[in-house]
Formats: C-alpha cells, sequence, structure tokens
C-alpha cells in the first residue's frame, strides 16, 4: 500500500469534517505517523479488530467501522432473507466512541435491510453474548478494546451461537470487506441511544432480555443456602473501573444478598479511565484503590472487572492480613476446585464432566480435575475455543461443559453465553468466600491445602512489547523461528515434545512428528517433564510477544526454583539461538 498516496487521498475526501481534516493535517510532517496510519489495514480477525483511535486504514474510526459493518452485511445477505430477518444484536463499553460506533454499525445494517437489536447504554460481552442466543440473531457485535489502554477501541463479531466468530464465517466477512470502500458505505444515521432508538428495523434490547441473563447466571450458584447465612457477614470491594460491569455485578450479587463497598471514584463511566493507568484488573494496579477501601472497611476479599466486563481481577487477604493479588490461574485453579468439590457433595457432579480451558493456563487443575473423576481439555488462546467445545458437547452429550477459564482472568460457568463472564465470576467467588468462611476456612488457606496436596504452581508471563507499522509481523517471524526444531532440555529439564499449533503437529523426544488434535493457532509450546510447560505467542489484540512459563513441584521453594531455571534455560537455550 503506497501509505503517502493513500493519505492524501483520506486528507481530500470530501466526506470527512472539518475537525477530521484537521486532525490529519496536524501529522503532515510526521512521515512515521503517517506510515503506521495508512501503510496497511485494520486487521479484522476471528476477534474482529482492534486498534488505536484515530483516522487512517490502520486506525479505529467510523470509516473503517462502516467498512467492517459493510462486509458483514454483505456476508449476512448471502445466507438469504431468513438472516437478515433474525438481524444482528449489539452492544458497546464506556470506551471513547463506543456508542458512536454502536451507532455506525447500526446505522450499516439498517440501509441493507437487516434488522438491528441494540442496547441503549454499556452493556458487557456475556450479555450481548447472551441476547445473540435469547433473541436468536444471525450475528452480534460488541464495541470493545476490552482491557486495553484507553487509546484503543475494537469491534467484535459474535456469530448465531453467542460465541465469536469462527474461522470460516470469519474469512468469508474478509473477502467481503476487500472490496469495499470506506467512504462509500451507505449508512442511515440513528439518533444517540438516550433520545429515542425506536425506529423502523431498529429495537431496543430491553428488561426482559436483562431478567432473563440474571436468571441464567443466579442458575449457576452452587451454595445459596450457605450464602444466605454468610451474605451478611461478608464483606467484599467491588470497582467496575468505569466500566460497564457496575449495575450488573451488583445486580446479580444483591440477588444472593451480597452488598458490596463500592469504589465510588470508578464507578461511573470515564473514556479516559482517569484513576488506572490501564483498565486491566490482572494488574494488581488497577485493584489498587479497591484494596486501600478494602483497609478501611476490613473487607475479606476485592474484585474488579474491566471495561467490558468479561475479565475478573481479585486480591484476597494472606495469612499476615495483607492483601494479595491473585493470577487469573490461582483464581481458575480455586473456582475450578470449588465447582466440582461442591457438585461432587450436593451429588450433582456428572459422570462426564468437563472443564476447559486454554492450553497455556494453568497445568494444576488436571491432578485436581483428576482426583474427582473430571477430563480436563485444552484449546487454543481465545475463548471463542471454549464456546465452540460447548456447542460441540451441547451436539454429542458426550461430556458435559462445568467451567471453562483462561489464565488471562477470563472464567465461565453456564451455558448461557459462550464468551467469558466476569459477571458469573463475581457471583461464583463471592460465593466461594462466603462457603470457606461458614467452613472457617479463608480462601487463601484453601489455595494452600490445594497447592499441599497436588502441588505448587510456579508462573510467569513475558511481555515483549514490538511498535511500528510491521509489529504483528515482527512477532510472527519470532513465532515462525522456532518451528520445526527439537530442543533436549531447557533449564535442566526434559523436553518431551515441541508443538507447533500452527500446523498442528508435533515433534516428540523420540524424533517422531505426530498430528495434534487442536485448532490451528500460531505458537509453539514445550511440554517439559512434570507438567511444565512454555509457550510463545504472539497476542491477538495488542503488539506484544507472549512467553508463558509453568512450573510444578512438591513446595513453593522449589517450584518457583523451577520456574527460574525455566525461564532462564529458555533463554539461553531457544531465544539466543534464534
Amino acid at each position: 500500500m503506497d501509505y503517502k498516496l493513500s493519505y492524501r487521498n483520506w486528507l481530500a475526501n470530501p466526506a470527512l469534517s472539518p475537525k477530521e481534516v484537521e486532525e490529519l493535517s496536524a501529522i503532515s510532517d510526521n512521515e512515521e505517523e503517517i506510515e503506521y496510519r495508512f501503510g496497511k489495514e485494520l486487521e479484522f480477525g476471528t476477534a474482529g479488530m482492534r486498534g488505536i483511535i484515530g483516522l487512517g486504514t490502520n486506525m479505529m474510526n467510523v470509516y473503517t467501522v462502516k467498512r467492517a459493518t459493510a462486509g458483514l452485511a454483505e456476508y449476512i445477505k448471502s445466507l438469504g432473507r431468513r438472516a437478515m430477518s433474525r438481524g444482528v444484536a449489539i452492544s458497546f463499553d464506556t470506551r471513547k466512541y463506543s456508542e458512536l460506533f454502536a451507532r455506525t454499525a447500526a446505522g450499516v445494517l439498517l440501509a441493507q435491510g437487516i434488522r438491528v437489536y441494540a442496547y441503549t447504554e454499556p452493556h458487557p460481552v456475556p450479555m450481548l453474548s447472551f441476547a445473540v442466543r435469547n433473541l436468536k440473531t444471525i450475528a452480534g457485535i460488541m464495541i470493545t478494546a476490552s482491557h486495553n489502554p484507553k487509546e484503543y477501541n475494537g469491534y467484535k463479531v459474535y456469530g448465531e451461537d453467542g460465541a465469536q466468530m469462527s474461522p470460516e464465517a470469519t474469512a468469508e466477512v474478509v473477502k467481503c470487506i476487500s472490496g469495499i470502500d470506506c467512504f462509500s458505505v451507505p449508512c442511515v444515521t440513528v439518533a444517540p441511544f438516550s433520545e429515542n432508538v425506536d425506529r423502523a428495523g431498529l429495537t431496543k434490547i430491553g428488561k426482559c432480555v436483562e431478567g432473563k441473563y440474571y436468571r441464567a447466571v443466579l442458575k449457576t450458584s452452587l451454595s445459596r443456602k450457605i450464602v444466605k447465612k454468610q451474605a451478611k457477614s461478608l464483606k467484599i470491594v467491588y470497582t467496575p473501573i468505569h466500566g460497564s460491569g457496575y449495575k450488573p455485578v451488583m445486580a446479580v450479587l444483591g440477588k444472593l444478598g451480597i452488598v458490596p463497598e463500592v469504589v465510588k471514584e470508578q464507578v461511573l463511566p470515564d473514556e479516559n479511565f482517569s484513576t488506572v493507568e490501564v483498565p486491566n484488573p490482572e494488574n494488581k494496579e488497577a485493584l489498587s484503590m479497591g484494596i486501600s477501601l478494602a483497609e478501611k472497611v476490613r473487607a475479606d476479599v476485592v474484585f474488579g472487572t474491566d471495561p467490558d466486563c468479561d475479565r475478573l481481577g481479585v486480591a484476597i487477604r494472606n495469612d499476615d492480613g495483607e492483601f494479595v493479588s491473585l493470577t487469573g490461574n490461582q483464581v481458575g485453579v480455586l473456582l475450578s476446585d470449588y465447582i466440582i468439590y461442591r457438585l461432587k457433595e450436593e451429588g450433582k457432579l456428572p459422570d462426564n464432566a468437563v472443564i476447559v480451558k486454554s492450553f497455556v493456563s494453568s497445568g494444576l487443575v488436571v491432578p485436581i480435575a483428576k482426583h474427582y473423576g473430571v477430563e480436563v481439555v485444552d484449546v487454543p488462546v481465545g475463548f471463542k475455543y471454549i464456546g465452540e467445545k460447548i456447542k460441540q458437547y451441547e451436539k454429542t452429550k458426550e461430556k458435559t461443559f462445568i467451567f471453562g477459564f483462561e489464565e488471562s482472568c477470563g472464567y465461565l460457568r453456564g451455558t448461557h453465553a459462550r464468551d467469558k463472564d466476569a459477571v458469573v465470576a463475581s457471583m461464583l467467588f463471592a460465593e466461594m468466600v462466603c462457603y470457606y468462611n461458614y467452613k472457617n476456612v479463608s480462601v487463601f488457606k484453601r489455595l494452600g491445602s490445594i497447592y499441599e496436596k497436588f502441588g505448587y504452581a510456579a508462573e510467569k508471563t513475558a511481555s515483549v512489547k514490538y511498535d511500528g507499522i510491521n509489529a504483528m509481523d515482527e512477532m510472527n517471524e519470532v513465532v515462525n523461528s522456532l518451528k520445526g526444531k527439537y530442543v533436549a532440555k531447557i533449564g535442566g529439564y526434559n523436553v518431551r515434545e515441541v508443538r507447533d499449533y500452527s500446523s498442528a503437529t508435533a515433534i516428540t523426544c523420540d524424533g517422531k512428528t505426530v498430528s495434534v488434535d487442536s485448532e490451528r493457532t500460531n505458537a509453539v509450546y514445550y511440554e517439559l517433564e512434570n507438567g511444565m510447560f512454555i509457550c510463545v505467542r504472539p497476542s491477538g489484540t495488542e503488539p506484544k510477544l507472549k512467553i508463558y512459563y509453568f512450573a510444578m513441584a512438591k513446595d513453593e521453594l522449589n517450584a518457583k526454583k523451577a520456574l527460574e531455571n525455566l525461564v532462564s534455560g529458555f533463554d539461553e537455550t531457544v531465544l539466543k539461538k534464534n
């Protein structure tokens, strides 16, 4: 792409407003910025698209939203009149321009005669997924950049099953997008949702659907009677970090009789997320205001959800009474253990129960599940793969899904949604605290007992940031350089096999090449002895190369030592030789 020509064409286009012309004119002497904005098109993949807000072909703006939606509309039209009448459900979070992008998407669909259902105020990802399923729409659109910095926004597309769109359908949409000029897309003007949403073809998603969602979430509860006894003595601090989680999280907890203390400074929507550096509850810093409040009110636990409320961050008190921020893996292990234990205790654990997790998530859940006769299935990173397994199991009845999680603070119990759900995760963790309090055991103590019985787990995720127009290509090249190369030992530990998930093959320790039963994704995975692993993959949502290290041993000291050996060994044995 001739980025200079593309820049000039945009600048001269009469569709641009004076303010937009001013924005582009301001970078006329900044060739690096022009190349970044116009050197490529914002990629549309199975996770939709995500980018920095601003004008340009490689940016998030109304024109790239129009183009993407026009491609989706063409795909829906190819499915026939029935698909068009089923329509598309739309939601958005609290980010800058999220409602504008949602209204723009609605306008493009309406211009093509496709019915639209829309939430008229910010609603979380899981509620959009639920609406797609409940309303039986052909697709869904969620305007969000999840936990990314304030400069970002994004566009996720969901299939009719409520999971993120399949690779096959995405490929068809991409074909449709490729021939579209973003400035020539017909678009009906949709007024701000707060003013009026009822017009031909556009229907508000109302309280009825919300009520059904809440009832579906509450059905996944496992300890209602105990919560009723313990709720008044439970002290929780919750922060939505200026996102869409406040109303649904408070509503569901309230229905259980739990009334959290709320970080008031972080309740209202704030497109700049001015109280945090990054609105990511994986980071302890994002929970710092919640922890400060929890110290004042002597709370037991702190919850935080991200802007689109699909991730839950948790901090709990340790044995010294100090707050420690749990990793996504630790929360996933605690919830897995709690769900299995309570189902078993109540005589409701299915014989074919299964937990589904991403293959970079904690291996500690495997011995826990095995102890209770529960299977664990690994899938590639991306909750859509967990959603696909749920769909498969519902169809074949071969397994019963009881829980799914990713190390990046994403969790789902129930099949009401097909994406991670911080509302249901908040409810489950809150009732888990109640349950263990009832048993006179802290959650921290429970985690310790899990380690003592099944082995201590240590983990580290390294993120290498890339900049510039070729960031994604450079990251993928690093991963590509590792493929097809077997390594016998890393950090003194035996490597059992090296998997290349892009070709779904693996090289075993005896030199054989075998197939891997998995969806294809760009990742190289090193399986080591004792359940340890290392995985290298490019992030699908931001310009970061991610390296996951996971070690297990009989105690904390040995697990942390093993982790250190994995990190240093991988650096010396693999990274420096490529």
